[in-house]
């Protein structure tokens, strides 16, 4: 999947406080691999995510070779849409 780095820090830093740990919980993955995933990159605490970062406008295109990451925080907020509906 095919993503710009600033919409992906954007999703990140719209998640409710929490949601990281939630997310690496449900996945059961550390949370330094879920925030190695939005852009942070400290490998020495969490897991190498599979992602490919190209140069281009928008902090450029990332190249996501594993969604699951992403569509849990996109659960998250569409469940916080609703909840603050």
């Amino acid at each position: 999947m095919n993503i710009t780095f600033s919409e992906l820090r954007r999703i990140k830093h719209e998640l409710p406080t929490g949601s990281i740990s939630k997310i690496a919980q449900e996945l059961n993955i550390d949370e330094q691999t879920v925030r190695n995933y939005f852009g942070a990159n400290k490998f020495n605490e969490g897991d190498y995510v599979g992602k490919h970062i190209q140069p281009g406008p928008n902090g450029g295109i990332v190249n996501l070779e594993d969604d699951t990451i992403l569509l849990a925080a996109k659960k998250i907020l569409h469940q916080a849409q609703f909840a603050n509906a």
